[in-house]
């Protein structure tokens, strides 16, 4: 607890700080007015701080007439100085919830250091407020006890991430927020350049190259609590601006950046108090794919994908059979527990299935009395239907879904219904579960753009002996990179870099990089390159949901300050919000 005998504030102690050993102590606190009770002549109030509650009594012996007139018109939220004496509670009056519940403090002086009107909310823990109300008025609900442990913790997690990295030879260095345009996977957030009209800055979505030329100019070691962009669609793990600690080292293997980074992240558990077994494990991409159906997979639980492409292989079952003879896979996963489930239950799963890409969804219950209920089971032979049934391990009250199409499609509709399960049937998910997920591929096919894209990002070091796939079979790439992944998210995504210049440049033409934008957009990155780079690689981490994942909150909206809504937008200042048109004009823009 802090100590603030020579610090420089107005109380001599916190709200939170008083204990039985401290009564008859002189005090001066000062806080907001939380709870008032009159008890017959005597004022009691809660006062409340960021660190905890006192209860302050307010005797009009031992105050003057004026001082205990205040006290009985206390508003909620008013904020007070309160000078006084601690003493022990009564017999019968301890309150056993509270840090401070076996003293009080008898004011001996009172002073109102401002007043409040009625808040729009309850400042307490548990509220029922709805978010955008929340985010109006963010500053008060940052005076909730939850809210500030949140915003502690994420200054807590940050100063050991800094500490962990300052011992082990790094410099914190900051790179430019106004930097050039370049693809990096979402859209930019722009900003006009009026002494250059008709040209326009970016806001970082990371500091990537930068860190990569810090390595070339023989920093070696960086890091920075870097503030990103990006303009993308938002969901509870999102937002539009957010925070990463970026790592990069020089003269590095893969095993290097993963080693130290284990060692920073073990650290950093201990000091939030988080037990959790080192060294993690190391799941190859496509495992994590076959068993889960993602490169992030949650593996506190079970309810793993169950391949059954070749026992249903010319089945009497026409949309297994159809897919399994155009190159695609059949699958399933085992909801234990749901074998009860009606029809209605189980087919309004079938949305989940389609908004993930399948054209539908396929089931069989198994009932705890011993049915079998399913529309497909008809379809299959006993041979078949005896196969499936060992293979899904399917007992009374169990129930199959089924996945069958391409392999990323039948991937995303069973992760996706894997995660829905898991929360509706209640599956435990307890503590925390930390794995890398490695060498992903280079690249993959965009249909969309009707390109190929990097499947992490294109300065991504292409596996030796896979260079000569880069031009002809780009999708039999792999490629020196890593993932961290905690609780089934992704907390942070590396690599091991290109340093070679003509490597990078054939995989930013594979990528669809013209010749052109090769050196107005890449250029400053190439020649550096070309001029003596090491080898180097590194990780970020989002700092917003490693917070989120610590603190047990469901979103990160909950560990920044002052978030965007799912809008992008902030109710509180009422950004984004228009301009002036001599503000547009001085940028050589106008609205159209």
């Amino acid at each position: 607890m802090t100590d603030f005998k020579n610090t420089y504030c107005m109380h001599t102690a916190t709200c939170g700080q008083l204990r039985k050993e401290d009564v008859d102590r002189q005090v001066v606190l000062t806080g907001w007015a939380w709870h008032n009770r009159d008890h017959g002549g005597l004022i009691f109030c809660d006062l409340r701080d960021r660190e905890g509650y006192t209860q302050v009594v307010v005797d009009p012996d031992c105050v003057t007439a004026d001082e205990f007139s205040i006290a009985e018109h206390l508003g909620r939220e008013f904020v007070l100085q309160v000078e006084g004496k601690v003493r022990a509670r009564g017999e019968g009056m301890v309150n056993p919830n509270m840090p401070t519940g076996e003293i009080e403090v008898l004011a001996t002086a009172l002073k109102v250091l401002n007043t409040s009107v009625t808040p729009p909310f309850s400042i307490e823990d548990g509220i029922e407020t709805d978010e955008t109300t929340r985010m109006k008025w963010r500053y008060l609900d940052l005076r909730r006890p939850e809210m500030y442990a949140n915003i502690k913790l994420r200054h807590v997690v940050a100063q050991s991430l800094r500490n962990s990295l300052n011992k082990r030879g790094f410099l914190e260095v900051e790179t430019p927020i106004l930097a050039n345009s370049t693809p990096e996977g979402a859209r930019d957030y722009i900003v006009p350049s009026r002494p250059n009209p008709g040209k326009f800055y970016a806001l970082p979505q990371s500091p990537q190259q930068f860190k990569q030329m810090l390595m070339a100019g023989g920093i070696e070691r960086y890091y920075q609590v870097a503030r990103c962009f990006r303009d993308e669609d938002l969901r509870a793990d999102r937002q539009p601006e957010f925070t990463q600690i970026d790592i990069e080292m020089s003269f590095v293997r893969g095993d290097d950046v993963i080693d130290m980074m284990e060692d920073v992240m073990r650290e950093l558990l201990e000091t939030v108090g988080i037990d959790h077994p080192f060294p993690l494990q190391r799941m190859q991409y496509r495992e994590a794919m076959d068993r889960f159906g993602c490169d992030r997979p949650d593996v506190r639980f079970g309810m793993e994908l169950v391949d059954l492409t070749e026992i249903v292989r010319g089945c009497g079952f026409g949309v297994f059979a159809k897919a399994v003879d155009a190159g695609g896979v059949v699958k399933c996963i085992n909801c234990k527990g749901a074998g009860d489930w009606s029809r209605g239950e189980v087919e309004k799963l079938a949305k989940v299935a389609e908004e993930n890409g399948a054209k539908g969804m396929a089931w069989i219950a198994f009932t705890t009395d011993g049915k079998e209920k399913s529309p497909i089971i008809k379809f299959f032979d006993d041979e078949t239907y005896a196969a499936i049934k060992e293979a899904a391990d399917a007992q009374p009250g169990d129930l199959l879904l089924f996945g069958a199409d391409t392999y990323e499609t039948v991937s995303a509709v069973l992760s996706a219904l894997r995660l829905t399960m898991a929360e509706r049937l209640n599956v435990p998910r307890e503590g925390h579960a930390l794995l890398w997920v490695v060498n992903f591929p280079m690249f993959r096919y965009d249909e969309e753009q009707g390109k190929y894209a990097a499947e992490h990002h294109p300065f991504t070091h292409v596996l030796d002996e896979d260079l000569d796939k880069i031009e002809d079979a780009p999708l039999e790439c792999g490629s020196y990179s890593y993932d961290i992944v905690m609780d089934g998210f992704e907390l942070g995504g590396g690599s091991i870099r290109i340093h070679n210049a003509e490597e990078q440049k054939r995989v930013l033409r594979r990528c669809g990089v013209s010749e052109e934008d090769l050196e107005a957009k890449f250029g400053h990155l190439i020649h550096a390159l070309e001029l003596g780079t090491p080898p180097h690689g590194g990780i970020a981490l989002g700092l917003d949901r490693l917070v989120m994942l610590l603190a047990g909150k469901p979103s990160i909206r909950d560990v920044i300050a002052f978030p965007k809504t799912s809008s992008a937008s902030d109710p509180m200042t009422g950004a984004p919000n228009q301009v002036t048109g001599r503000q547009l004009k001085e940028v050589n823009l106008r609205i159209l």
